[in-house]
């Protein structure tokens, strides 16, 4: 390892715009570069405050929730707030036509009603560190596949090491695409009841309608609580469970949020990709999001057919419409928020720049002057396989619900023979959950016709190359009526009853049966290729990431004595930082920084699903029986702060400058979905829900003002 790259991974002088509202800062690093302007911003703590190993912090409030989203602790008993879209799958895994949970909300009495979620953990970061010289130990002088090789069985071996225990989980993340690796150790807390969610109405008001808008009226939050065991420490669940007692937890504000005001978002942002050349920003506008909007506007409208038909679709399908129409809505709005910035304008101006830097110094020149060249050329040959591997991944991988159910049971068949019995009943074991899982929220007619649109989308809108002869041959001599009855309609994947005896009978006999049947072919066929396909794209992928870490090394060269942070690299901790500011999307348009339940109502409409205001919310209105959360006379209900977020950050806890909680961080404004890609300080808000909002709908609303004698409260 260059240890030159190294250091230059980690200067900090850099005057971004005002304020600093772009970059998602490491914590650990906060008192280095990033506490003085912080508290030049009206921050009145320290950076020791936010993340300390010896002492009691922040981070020890702010949790891993799930695989994809935060959450922060808000009392010493194990009270937890996270968005309502973040505990969506929880909230829907407990509906049913009888408890309609999404619909009607939830809210537990007492603790003895707080509901279990099975396979949902939480994690909290006890320490993070860098480990870049072990990961790079002995990779000196390889090729790229060796050199990557080398570097996962050292990644590898650190997890092994620093994984004591069930409980304990470490994790080795890249930084400056590859210059530096840091690992993150977490406490996994497995026992997390659900407490209270708002009906969707309100936690999910404006649906997917609304999705990445401003203005917004969304009381996105839920709330669960994190349990241990007598010893206070990690435990799987156990009715003699009791709350966990947190290192820290938030108190929570009543002063609200005012304009200028200072913000920070405390989470565990997903992937960002800053430092992209053009020609991947290019594929990305040009091919990529557009091919991946077409296919899901396809799925969507006919799950929202059948889910508008009947009651219990709805309820089956609320959580997968919802996946699929979040990156659905929010590649639009990358994509018309890059044109606008004239981002490939942009990065090829910048690369001129790094080119006439480099051309500056034979040194220089000599180490990087290929890089970008190869780039060009790898993007080019990159091209036609993305295209393939997005359309397989979007109609196959993730296309129907009995295709996957297919690739599940192929995976969990494969190599039968081979297996041990203990390997075979925990195969058996995970392909029943599986099927359980499947059946719950599957409906058949809906899935059918999603099968047929998205096989007839692949057949026709893909290079016939990249599909395979068998799948050619079928799609050539079949209407759509043969699709759905000679090969969904005669599977075994669409009856449970079916399955189950299946299942129950597995042997050799059983799987070369299974093998069989008509959709199980059809998918093993698209299986292989999509695998290959993978494989093939993963090649040219891995020469990609080998030449951007080279080129990433070069602009920290470029820009030595300037602070540059590090991408977002797949849910680790992360402090962003700006302040309460509207914003104007457009000519004539100008978007003050707060909403109000006014709006709320305004947009009521019983006829809508996601409009449809619960009557107990209207009466609360028209009484303006707002208790101590109104400001004015108004209920203050979201708010929008310049603050550089992306997905992860759901359920962020938002942080004025004391240190409170005064907001549940859920969104971006469509307008700057292009953050991921390109920040712009103008138009790029995060959008939070207004804690005062939340304790509105925990005590007036549902009742449940119990849980507040828990929490800390500042007014």
């Amino acid at each position: 390892m260059n240890k030159r790259l190294l250091s230059l991974a980690l200067l900090v002088c850099l005057s971004v715009s005002a304020w600093a509202k772009e970059g998602m800062w490491i914590p650990s690093l906060l008192e280095k570069y990033n506490i003085e302007e912080m508290q030049e911003m009206g921050f009145k703590l320290t950076a020791e405050d936010i993340y300390s190993v010896n002492n009691n912090s922040m981070k020890d409030a702010v949790v891993l929730f799930g695989r994809g989203c935060t959450g922060e602790m808000v009392s010493d008993q194990g009270l937890l707030f996270t968005n309502h879209h973040c505990g969506y799958g929880q909230i829907q895994s407990h509906s049913s036509l009888e408890n309609d949970y999404l619909t009607d909300g939830f809210w537990a009495k007492s603790r003895s009603e707080e509901l279990p979620n099975p396979g949902l953990e939480v994690r909290f970061l006890e320490r993070m560190d860098d480990v870049s010289d072990k990961v790079f130990e002995g990779t000196d002088g390889l090729s790229v596949e060796a050199a990557d090789a080398k570097i996962k069985t050292n990644v590898a071996k650190l997890q092994k090491e620093f994984s004591t225990d069930e409980f304990t989980e470490a994790v080795v993340k890249p930084l400056f695409k590859g210059n530096q690796y840091f690992i993150y150790v977490y406490k996994v807390f497995k026992d997390v009841r659900l407490v209270g969610a708002p009906p969707s109405a309100m936690g999910k008001f404006g649906g997917d309608t609304d999705n990445w808008m401003w203005p917004r009226h969304t009381g996105d939050f839920s709330v669960f609580r994190v349990y241990a065991n007598s010893d206070n420490e990690p435990a799987e669940y156990s009715e003699d469970n009791v709350p966990y007692q947190p290192k820290a937890h938030f108190p929570v504000s009543l002063n609200g949020v005012q304009p200028e005001d200072f913000v920070m978002v405390f989470g565990f942002p997903g992937s960002t990709d800053e430092y992209l050349p053009s020609y991947a920003v290019d594929l990305l506008m040009n091919q990529t999001d557009p091919d991946r909007v077409d296919i899901r506007t396809t799925k969507l409208n006919i799950m929202k057919q059948h889910m508008d038909a009947e009651a219990k679709v709805r309820i089956q399908y609320s959580a997968k419409y919802a996946s699929t129409s979040n990156g659905w809505k929010k590649w639009q709005g990358e994509i018309k928020g890059l044109k606008r910035l004239n981002a490939i304008d942009v990065k090829q101006s910048f690369e001129k720049d790094f080119t006439d830097w480099l051309n500056k110094s034979d040194n220089t020149k000599e180490q990087y002057s290929e890089v970008l060249p190869q780039l060009k050329d790898l993007y080019s040959q990159l091209k036609p396989k993305l295209k393939a591997y997005y359309y397989l991944m979007e109609t196959w991988y993730y296309g129907t619900d009995a295709m996957r159910l297919a690739n599940t049971i192929h995976r969990g068949t494969a190599n039968w023979d081979s297996k041990s019995d203990e390997e075979k009943k925990a195969a058996k074991d995970e392909m029943y959950k599986a099927i359980e899982a499947h059946f719950k929220d599957y409906d058949r007619s809906t899935d059918e016709d999603v099968f047929v649109a998205l096989t007839r989308k692949l057949n026709s809108d893909l290079d016939a190359s990249y599909l395979p002869e068998d799948f050619k041959s079928i799609m050539a001599k079949s209407t759509d009526e043969h699709l759905r009855a000679k090969i969904y309609r005669k599977s075994l994947l669409t009856d449970k009853g079916k399955m189950i005896v299946w299942l129950g009978n597995i042997d050799d006999k059983a799987i070369a049966k299974i093998n069989k049947d008509p959709l199980m072919s059809f998918s093993n066929s698209l299986s292989d290729a999509f695998y290959s396909v993978r494989s093939d794209y993963s090649a040219t992928n891995l020469q990609i990431k080998d030449l951007e870490k080279k080129y990433m090394a070069g602009i920290m060269a470029m820009k030595e004595g300037e602070r540059i942070y590090p991408d977002a690299n797949n849910l680790t901790m992360r402090v962003a930082y700006g302040k309460v500011e509207g914003y104007q999307p457009r000519d004539g348009v100008d978007y003050k920084h707060y909403t109000t339940l006014n709006g709320i109502i305004e947009k009521d409409n019983p006829e809508i699903y996601d409009y449809n205001v619960p009557q107990r919310l209207r009466d609360l209105y028209n009484e303006k029986d707002y208790g101590q959360y109104a400001v004015d006379g108004e209920l203050p209900v979201a708010f929008i702060a310049s603050i550089h977020t992306t997905g992860g950050n759901s359920g962020s806890p938002a942080i004025n400058a004391n240190g409170e909680l005064v907001g549940i961080n859920f969104d971006r404004c469509w307008e700057g979905t292009m953050s991921d890609i390109m920040f712009d300080p103008d138009r790029c808000r995060n959008i939070m829900v207004d804690v005062r909002y939340v304790l509105f709908v925990i005590d007036k609303f549902a009742g449940a003002g119990y849980l507040l004698d828990e929490m800390t409260i500042k007014k």
